[in-house]
C-alpha cells in the first residue's frame, strides 16, 4: 500500500508590503476533496477580500484558524493528503502546469495572494459549490494542447487545465473579472496570451465579485466578552478585532498627521450655475454626469495651473518631485473602510470618461474586489463627503500626495444676489495642504481658480 503524502499549504508572500490576512470563511471542509487551483477559503487583506485557491490536489486533512483570526505570511493554512482524486487533478507534482505554477510564484506577480490561482468568478456572483458537495461528479481528466479548449459557453462545472505561462496575462485576467478556464488559449504550446484576454474581455460582461462577505465579516470579527469584563464601570458589550483594512487605514493617516505640517482653507462657493446645466446635460436616454465627475475636472484643470499641489515630497523632503499631469484619487466610502481608489492620468480623460470611470471604482470598492493596484499611486486626492450629509471636514492628506480638497453638500441656502437675499446651491470647499510645498497664497489661488469654473461652468466646458 503506497503512503500517502501531506502537504501543507503556507499563506502565500501578498505583496504590497501586506505581512497577514484575516480568515473571512472557509469554503472547504475536513475530508473535502479538492484539486488545484480550487478557493478554499476568503481572506481579508488590507486591500480587499479575495478567495484562495489551493496549489495542491487532495484530501483536506486539517484547517488552520476559525473565522475571524489573523494568519501571517508563511503560517499553515491547510493540510491536504494525496486521495483518490489527486491522481486527476488539472495540476499534478511535477508536470509542466506544476512548474509553471512555481515559476510564476517565484516572479512575482505583483500580489501572489490574488495572482498567482485561477479561481473561478462567476458573473451571476454565486458562491461555486464546495468539492465535497459533487462527490458523484467525476473527476477532471488532464487536457493536452491537441484536445480543444471548452468554449466560454460550455458548462461552467468542467474545470479544465489552463496554462497561464505569464504572471502579466494572469493579472490581466483577474483585473478584468475573467475566469482564465472560460478563455480559449491561442498560444503556441496551449497557454492564455494577453490577445486572448483582451479578446475575452470585449465579449464578457465584467462583474465585480459580490459582497456576500460582509456579513460573514461582522460576524466573524466581533466576539462576545466574557465573564462580565467591565471597564470604568461599564460592562464590555464586545471586542471587534481591527480588521487588516483597518490597521492599513490607521497606520497611513497616523503617518500622514504625525509627518505632514498641514494647513486648511475653504471657501463657500455658489454652485448654482453648475446645479442647473448638469441637469441639461444628460444624454436622451441616459444619465447627466455626476457633481463629482464634473468637479474633478474642474479641479484637473485648476491643477495645470497650480501643478505644486500634485506633486510629492522625496523620503527626505529635500526635493519636490513634480509630475507631468496627475493621478487623481477618490476617497470611496465602503463596508470595509475608507478606500482611495486611483484614476490613472485623469487629465487626459473628458468629463464623460471621467463619469464612467468613477461609477465602476465606486462599484468595485463597494463590493470589496478592487484590486490592490487601483489603490495606489495617486498625485492628488478628492473627497467629495457631501454625500455622507455632511458640509464640511478637517480632512487628513492622503500620503504620499501633497493635498487633498473636500467637498460638502450642495444644498440651498440664502445668498446675497445684487443685493437681494435669494435662495442658492452652495458648497463648501475645502482644501487641506502640505504647507512644506507651497504657502496659503498658492493653495488660495488654486482654491479660487476652482471656484471661478463652479460660478461660470461655461468657461471651462470650452476646455473639456
Amino acid at each position: 500500500m503506497t503512503a500517502l503524502t501531506t502537504r501543507v499549504f503556507r499563506l502565500p508572500d501578498l505583496g504590497e508590503g501586506l505581512t497577514e490576512a484575516g480568515l473571512v470563511q472557509w469554503l472547504v471542509a475536513v475530508g473535502d476533496t479538492i484539486v488545484t487551483d480550487q478557493a478554499i477559503a476568503e481572506v481579508e487583506t488590507a486591500k480587499s477580500v479575495v478567495e484562495l485557491p489551493s496549489p495542491f490536489a487532495g484530501v483536506v486533512t486539517a484547517l488552520h484558524g476559525e473565522p475571524g483570526e489573523t494568519i501571517d505570511v508563511g503560517a499553515p493554512v491547510l493540510e491536504v493528503a494525496d486521495g483518490a482524486g489527486a491522481g486527476s487533478s488539472p495540476v499534478a507534482s511535477g508536470s509542466v502546469e506544476h512548474d509553471a505554477y512555481r515559476e510564476e510564484e517565484r516572479a512575482g506577480s505583483g500580489n501572489v495572494l490574488i495572482g498567482y490561482g485561477t479561481s473561478e468568478r462567476a458573473t451571476s456572483g454565486r458562491r461555486r459549490p464546495r468539492a465535497g458537495s459533487q462527490i458523484d461528479s467525476p473527476p477532471a481528466q488532464p487536457t493536452t494542447a491537441s484536445q480543444a479548449p471548452a468554449a466560454p459557453g460550455s458548462d461552467a462545472s468542467v474545470r479544465r487545465p489552463v496554462a497561464v505561462r505569464s504572471p502579466l496575462v494572469r493579472r490581466l485576467a483577474r483585473d478584468l473579472g475573467l475566469d482564465v478556464h472560460t478563455i480559449v488559449p491561442t498560444g503556441h504550446d496551449g497557454a492564455v496570451t494577453r490577445a486572448d484576454v483582451l479578446a475575452a474581455a470585449v465579449d464578457v460582461a465584467v462583474d465585480g465579485v459580490t459582497a456576500q462577505h460582509r456579513g460573514a465579516v461582522t460576524s466573524a470579527g466581533a466576539r462576545e466578552s466574557g465573564g462580565g469584563d467591565v471597564v470604568d464601570g461599564l460592562s464590555v458589550a464586545s471586542r471587534e478585532r481591527m480588521s487588516p483594512l483597518r490597521k492599513a487605514v490607521s497606520a497611513k493617516l497616523a503617518r500622514s498627521r504625525s509627518e505632514i505640517p498641514e494647513a486648511t482653507v475653504w471657501v463657500d462657493v455658489d454652485a448654482t450655475e453648475l446645479w442647473n446645466l448638469r441637469s441639461q446635460m444628460a444624454p436622451d436616454g441616459g444619465k447627466a454626469p455626476s457633481v463629482t465627475a464634473l468637479l474633478a475636472r474642474f479641479v484637473l484643470l485648476a491643477l495645470e495651473d497650480h501643478p505644486v499641489l500634485a506633486s510629492r515630497l522625496s523620503d527626505d523632503a529635500s526635493e519636490i518631485i513634480s509630475f507631468e499631469g496627475v493621478n487623481l484619487g477618490v476617497a470611496a466610502d465602503t463596508a470595509r473602510g475608507l478606500m482611495v481608489p486611483v484614476i490613472p492620468r485623469a487629465h487626459d480623460l473628458s468629463i464623460e470618461q471621467l463619469d464612467t470611470t468613477l461609477r465602476e471604482l465606486s462599484a468595485t470598492a463597494r463590493s470589496g474586489s478592487m484590486p490592490p493596484e487601483r489603490l495606489r499611486g495617486s498625485t492628488f486626492t478628492l473627497n467629495n463627503y457631501g454625500g455622507l450629509g455632511v458640509d464640511g471636514s478637517a480632512a487628513i492628506i492622503n500620503h504620499p500626495d501633497v493635498a487633498i480638497l473636500g467637498i460638502g453638500r450642495i444644498i440651498e441656502r440664502p445668498w446675497v444676489v445684487d443685493g437681494q437675499i435669494v435662495a442658492r446651491r452652495i458648497v463648501q470647499l475645502s482644501l487641506v495642504f502640505d504647507h512644506r510645498v507651497c504657502d496659503g497664497g498658492y493653495a488660495a489661488s488654486f482654491l479660487r481658480r476652482v471656484t471661478e469654473l463652479i460660478e461660470h461652468p461655461l468657461r471651462a466646458f470650452g476646455r473639456v
